[in-house]
């Protein structure tokens, strides 16, 4: 049965290499693009997607997250100038996530955890469950975005669960 980090790691070892792979051919001199006005830029995409990984830590270290504390500065993540800077970044996320998921107990995956925006409860969680929908679901749904900007881009998409009109098997 194991544990639920043995559990978990080799799937999200699977889609953050897949998400590497897809952030790894993300045009630099498309950073601005956006398919729709309102859509999130290229570069804040890739951004976000290099982002989703500190979730982790701040999933397991804490109880909850406010995004806009009442009083106090809304988060911000960091922004990147090229996509190697956004590939560092991801795979240090990464490493540090995964730290952070093999030092949790078997006790620490069921505390609650929420998230907050301007002090409101949006939702809460336990943490094995948020890690799941928050961040890995979160993560498959953007990288999903980033498939269809590159293609929109005429940049080869890699293959994430299967072949792509780019790339085989």
């Amino acid at each position: 049965m194991g544990t639920i980090h043995q559990n978990l790691l080799p799937e999200l070892d699977q889609e953050w290499a897949t998400t590497r792979r897809l952030v790894a051919v993300a045009p630099p001199a498309k950073t601005d693009w956006r398919p729709h006005p309102k859509s999130m830029s290229l570069g804040d995409l890739v951004t976000h997607l290099a982002n989703i990984p500190t979730w982790v830590p701040l999933t397991l270290m804490a109880t909850e997250l406010d995004l806009a504390p009442p009083g106090g500065p809304p988060w911000v993540p960091p922004k990147f100038t090229s996509g190697q800077d956004a590939l560092k970044t991801l795979d240090a996320n990464v490493q540090g996530a995964r730290a952070c998921i093999l030092a949790a107990s078997a006790a620490d995956w069921s505390v609650p955890w929420t998230l907050k925006k301007g002090g409101v409860a949006l939702f809460t969680l336990p943490r094995a469950a948020c890690i799941r929908s928050f961040v890995m679901g979160h993560m498959v749904h953007h990288r999903g975005q980033l498939s269809v900007y590159l293609r929109l881009c005429d940049v080869p998409v890699p293959a994430v669960y299967g072949p792509t009109a780019d790339e085989r098997f």
